[in-house]
C-alpha cells in the first residue's frame, strides 16, 4: 500500500464535461425521441461524481461555457460534493452537449455536440500546480489527448503529479469519432483501428500507475489486433496496474507479467443483471475501482466494487445520476437483489433516492398558504376578493422571505390554483423550500385536484418542488376507506418517484376520531406497510411525549432515511401551538413546522376586507411567523 502525505484530495479527473440529454422513450430511434432528461456527462465528470458519492474527495479540471448549461454543471457538481475550483468558465465557447438514447439492448445512439466547445479548449494555462499537487491521484482520459492544447494540459498535470508523489490513472476512454475517425452519426462507435491514435496513446502509458480500458480500448492503446498481445504490449510500456473491462463478464486485474491465459489475472465478483443501457457503465466502474484502489484495498475487492457499480449503471437509464452512493453500494453488497433489473428493486431504489437528494435540509420552518377552500370561504363569494387571493399569496412570500433573511431551513407551502405568481416570487429566494398540494381540498376519500393523472401534471413541476398530499386518515376508519386512502397515497408515491420529486404526506386523524398516543404511529405503520416511504411527514400536534416516541420508533423501523416530520397548525391559537412545541422537540424525527392560518389568518381577513394595506399585511404575517420561529428555536 502506498501513502501520500499533505494531500487534501483523493483524485482530480481531467477532460470532458458536457450536458447529457437522454431520450426518455425506450426502444425507439433517436430520430423519434420526444423528450429528454438532463444530467451532467463526460467520462471524467461522471467519475468525479461517482467517486464523490462513494466517499472520496474528488475534483474536476475542465472548461464550461459562461451560460446556463455551464452553470448547471458547476452547480450540480457542487451539490454532489465535487471540488469545482479547477473548472474554468470559458466566455467564448459553449458547453458541450450530448444526445443519447436506448434504441434496444444492443444499440445506444448518441450525438456529440462538440464543435469548438468549452472543454475541448482546455490548455496548459488551466492547470494549476498547487491544485494538482493537492491530490493523491490524477486521472487523465484518452479523448483529451486528441487535440494538441488539451493533450498538453493533461501532460502538464501528469508531470506535476509524478514530481509530487501522486499516482496517475489513465482511462483510455476511446471515442473514434472524437478523434475524427467516424461521422457525426457514429457517436456510439467503439472501435476503429488507427496506427496514429495507437502511437499517440502509447506515449502516455509509461507514466501511468493504473490503466483501465475495455477490450477495444486496450487494442487501440497497444496498436495490436489480438487481446493477449495487446496487454503484453501495454505491459512493455508500463509497470502500472492494468484493468481489463469485459462488460457483463466483469473485469480482470493484472499486476506484473501478463499471463498467456488471461483468466489467470485477479478477478472480482461479478453480478449477473439485465443490460438496459451500457452508456456510462465504464465511468461507474472506474469510480468503484478507484474507491478501493485509492484506499489500499486488495485488487479483488476493488474489482468487485467496480463490477457492482457498473451493474447499477447498465441497469438504469442515465450516467452520473445512476452511480451508487457508498451507502447504496454497501446495501447491495450485503443484501443483493432478487431483481436482475436493479432499477426495479424498490429497496435499493429507495436507498439511492434518499442518499442522492439535491441537498440536506436538517430543519424546516415553513409558512403554509397553500389553502384554497379556506381562502375562498374568507372571500365569502365576493368576486373581487376571490380575484385578490393570488396577490395575498405574493404578500405572504414577502413576509416569509423577510423572516428567512437569507437563512437556510425556511420555506412555504404554495398551490397551483391561486399561487402561480407567489411560486414565481418564491423561486427567486435562494435555498427556499417549496411544497405544493395535489389533493382536492377536503376530499375524503382522497381525490387529486384538477386530474387523477398525476404523471402528466407533475412532469411540469420544478425539480426542487416537493409534492404535498393531505390525507384525512384514522387507523380506526372502516377497512374499505383505509384501503382507498392508502391506494391513493401509493399512486402519489409512485408518481413522485417516477418524475423525481420529493413527497410530503400530511396525515390528519383528529377530524375523524380520537387522537391517542398510538393513533399517528398506527397510521404511519399502515402507510409504510403499503411500501410508501415519504421524504417528509406533516403531522398534527400530538397528545404528548409518548405519542412522539411511538412515531419515532415507526419511522426508524421503516425508513431511517426519512427527512423527518413537520408540525401543522390546524388554525390553532399561537399559544396552543407553542405549548405543543416542547413535546414535539423531544422527538428526533420532528424537524420543524409548516403552519398556515395561525400566521396568515387575521392578516388575510383584514386585507381582503380592505381594513389594512399591503405593508401592514406583510408586517402582520412576518410578525406571526417570526414569533413561531423564535418559539420553536427556544422550545
Amino acid at each position: 500500500m502506498w501513502v501520500s502525505t499533505n494531500k487534501t484530495l483523493d483524485v482530480i479527473t481531467i477532460g470532458r464535461a458536457s450536458v447529457d440529454l437522454y431520450g426518455q422513450q425506450i426502444g425507439t430511434r433517436l430520430e423519434d425521441i420526444g423528450s429528454f432528461a438532463k444530467s451532467v456527462g463526460g467520462c471524467p465528470t461522471n467519475i468525479s461524481v461517482g467517486t464523490a458519492r462513494l466517499g472520496l474527495k474528488s475534483a474536476l479540471i475542465t472548461r464550461v461555457g459562461n451560460e446556463q448549461m455551464g452553470r448547471f454543471i458547476r452547480e450540480q457538481l457542487q451539490r454532489e460534493g465535487v471540488e469545482t475550483k479547477g473548472i474554468v468558465t470559458d466566455p467564448e465557447r459553449l458547453t458541450a452537449l450530448v444526445l443519447l438514447s436506448v434504441e434496444n439492448d444492443k444499440s445506444f445512439p448518441l450525438i456529440f455536440y462538440r464543435d469548438n466547445c468549452a472543454d475541448a479548449a482546455l490548455n496548459e494555462g488551466d492547470i494549476n500546480e498547487d491544485f494538482v499537487r493537492s491530490a493523491k491521484a490524477v486521472l487523465v482520459t484518452g479523448t483529451h489527448f486528441a487535440k494538441p492544447n488539451s493533450d498538453a494540459a493533461q501532460r502538464k498535470a501528469m508531470r506535476i503529479a509524478k514530481a509530487n508523489g501522486s499516482r496517475i490513472v489513465f482511462d483510455i476512454d476511446y471515442r473514434p469519432n472524437l478523434w475524427g475517425l467516424a461521422g457525426h452519426d457514429a457517436g456510439d462507435s467503439r472501435y476503429i483501428a488507427s496506427d496514429e491514435v495507437s502511437k499517440h496513446l502509447q506515449t502516455v502509458l509509461a507514466d501511468c500507475d493504473l490503466i483501465v480500458g475495455t477490450e477495444e480500448e486496450v487494442l487501440i492503446a497497444s496498436g495490436e489486433s489480438e487481446l493477449t498481445a495487446a496487454l503484453k504490449t501495454i505491459r512493455s510500456f508500463s509497470n502500472g496496474t492494468i484493468v481489463l473491462k469485459r462488460g457483463p463478464m466483469g473485469c480482470i486485474v493484472y499486476d506484473g507479467a501478463i499471463p498467456d491465459d488471461l483468466e489467470d489475472g485477479i478477478v472480482g465478483k461479478g453480478f449477473p443483471i439485465e443490460v438496459y443501457n451500457v452508456l456510462g457503465a465504464g465511468d461507474a466502474f472506474m469510480s468503484g475501482f478507484l474507491r478501493g484502489w485509492l484506499r489500499g484495498e486488495p485488487h479483488a475487492t476493488s474489482a468487485t466494487w467496480a463490477n457492482a457499480c457498473g451493474a447499477f449503471a447498465v441497469s438504469r437509464l442515465l450516467c452520473a445520476p445512476e452511480i451508487p452512493t457508498w451507502t447504496e453500494l454497501s446495501y447491495f453488497l450485503e443484501h443483493g437483489s432478487k431483481e436482475r433489473a436493479l432499477r426495479k428493486d424498490e429497496a435499493i431504489n429507495h436507498v439511492h433516492w434518499a442518499t442522492t437528494r439535491r441537498r440536506e435540509i436538517p430543519s424546516m420552518k415553513a409558512l403554509a398558504i397553500d389553502h384554497r377552500s379556506q381562502l375562498e370561504d374568507m372571500a365569502g363569494g365576493d368576486a373581487q376578493k376571490l380575484a385578490r387571493i393570488p396577490e395575498l399569496k405574493v404578500l405572504a412570500v414577502k413576509a416569509a422571505a423577510q423572516v428567512a433573511d437569507g437563512r437556510d431551513g425556511f420555506g412555504m407551502l404554495l398551490d397551483d390554483k391561486y399561487g402561480r405568481d407567489a411560486l414565481y416570487a418564491a423561486s427567486a429566494i435562494p435555498n427556499f423550500w417549496v411544497a405544493k398540494p395535489i389533493e382536492l381540498p377536503g376530499s375524503r376519500p382522497l381525490q387529486f385536484e384538477f386530474s387523477q393523472d398525476l404523471g402528466s401534471r407533475l412532469v411540469d413541476w420544478p425539480v426542487d418542488h416537493c409534492i404535498k398530499v393531505l390525507c384525512f386518515y384514522h387507523p380506526d376508519d372502516a377497512a374499505e376507506l383505509r384501503e382507498v386512502q392508502i391506494t391513493k397515497l401509493r399512486a402519489a408515491y409512485d408518481a413522485a418517484r417516477k418524475v423525481g420529486r420529493e413527497l410530503l404526506v400530511e396525515i390528519i386523524s383528529s377530524k375523524h376520531g380520537a387522537l391517542k398516543d398510538d393513533t399517528a404511529a398506527r397510521a404511519l405503520k399502515d402507510v409504510y406497510a403499503a411500501g410508501i416511504k415519504p421524504d417528509w411527514w406533516k403531522l398534527e400536534t400530538q397528545p404528548g411525549v409518548e405519542a412522539w416516541r411511538q412515531i419515532d420508533a415507526v419511522i426508524e423501523a421503516n425508513d431511517p432515511f426519512c427527512r423527518g416530520v413537520v408540525l401543522l397548525g390546524l388554525d390553532a391559537p399561537q399559544s396552543e401551538l407553542v405549548a405543543g412545541f416542547a413535546a414535539a422537540k423531544t422527538s428526533k424525527s420532528v424537524k420543524g413546522f409548516a403552519v398556515g392560518r395561525t400566521i396568515f389568518g387575521d392578516a388575510a381577513r383584514a386585507w381582503l376586507d380592505g381594513r389594512i394595506g399591503d405593508d401592514e399585511a406583510v408586517a402582520m404575517m412576518a410578525q406571526r411567523f417570526a414569533g413561531l420561529v423564535a418559539a420553536w428555536d427556544g422550545a
